[in-house]
């Protein structure tokens, strides 16, 4: 029987799966998805995050594949006021992650099983039994729900996700190209009557991550993202004639969601990252969390087995990551307060959320 079940195969439940692979103990990766996406989304890893994955393998070749020290080249009402360093993270698309976490999970001889979401969750003395959307199930002594913040398992345990969610959307993002911006910094235009736009260059290919304050139709309200609109935003914010943005491969939208599972653990399920809390995304703390928490479970699901301190090592979990999880939201806001502050001065911009 496999040992644990892992659903979702984000950072957060690969770098579970490898941790646990590593250990020596027998895992299966479920994922509702069809397939992998391709999706810059998490677009940093900080030193804590890098070197947790460092103990999987990894760290060496993300960061072959990432970029450190990208300047941040600062502009306001159009104007080029200044650059600021890079912080000491690593810049690297969450999908490149995700892909680099894959293969190692690979070398466990270990594969992400795809259109296999989790419909149904049923617990008793000897294990977990999931009903999976295929209609099969699956059988393992845990599981763990790395699944998101829509998460379904945390939905199954009936868990609930106490915080708040602000009802419109705060920014707009997109992975794009522009072939004809310099891709040595990445841009950060800020206006004086309000609103932005960053254009990342993200490594190992020719697109650049978009983020901007959204487009507001007549009465004020947040137009969808579109290709179009990012244009005109663009065009609002940068002043750059001749920069024209194409192909946009994956577009979305972000409002402010700050909530917290009430617990990480349910018996014999588990929940981590993204699927135990939320937050701002000032100070690109998200995927490595996500990564840390994947860590803390690990190593209480490897001592589970050990024998009649197993309960206290599980235990051991929630009470770790609960804490860091509350601590967390409260840093996040308060880095998100500070940056919109911040880009209201020429010359600031997203460092404000590092300090």
């Amino acid at each position: 029987m496999t040992d644990v079940l892992i659903a979702g195969s984000g950072p957060t439940g690969l770098t579970l799966a490898c941790d646990l692979a590593l250990r020596g103990v027998r895992v299966r990766v479920l994922e509702r998805r069809p397939g992998p996406h391709r999706e810059s989304r998490g677009k940093g890893l900080t030193p804590e995050g890098l070197a947790a994955l460092g103990r999987l393998g990894v760290a060496e070749q993300l960061c072959a594949l990432g970029t450190r020290g990208l300047v941040l080249r600062k502009y306001f009402d159009g104007a080029h006021v200044g650059d600021t360093p890079g912080g000491d993270g690593l810049l690297i698309g969450q999908w490149r992650v995700e892909e680099v976490l894959r293969e190692r999970l690979a070398g466990f001889g270990v594969r992400v099983e795809y259109g296999a979401g989790v419909a149904g969750i049923a617990q008793d003395a000897g294990g977990v039994t999931a009903r999976l959307s295929d209609g099969r199930t699956a059988r393992a002594g845990y599981l763990a729900g790395c699944d998101g913040g829509r998460s379904t398992v945390r939905e199954l345990l009936g868990i609930s996700f106490d915080g708040y969610t602000e009802e419109t959307p705060t920014m707009v993002l997109g992975d794009v190209r522009a072939p004809a911006l310099s891709r040595a910094y990445w841009h950060q235009w800020f206006s004086s009557d309000g609103g932005g736009m960053l254009l990342c260059p993200m490594p190992g290919t020719d697109s650049f991550q978009l983020q901007a304050a959204p487009e507001l139709d007549e009465d004020g309200r947040p137009l969808p993202p579109t290709l179009e609109g990012f244009q005109r935003l663009f065009d609002r914010h940068a002043r750059m004639a001749g920069i024209r943005l194409v192909e946009a491969t994956w577009i979305s939208d972000w409002r402010v969601n700050v909530r917290m599972a009430a617990r990480m653990r349910a018996g014999r399920v588990f929940l981590a990252g993204d699927a135990a809390h939320v937050h701002p995304i000032a100070g690109g703390l998200g995927m490595n969390t996500g990564i840390q928490d994947a860590v803390a479970l690990g190593r209480a699901l490897a001592s589970a087995p050990a024998g009649p301190g197993a309960q206290e090592a599980l235990d051991a979990y929630e009470a770790e990551r609960l804490p860091a999880a509350a601590e967390l939201l409260a840093d996040t806001t308060a880095r998100h307060r500070r940056v919109l502050a911040a880009v209201r001065e020429p010359g600031r911009g997203t460092e404000a959320g590092l300090d």
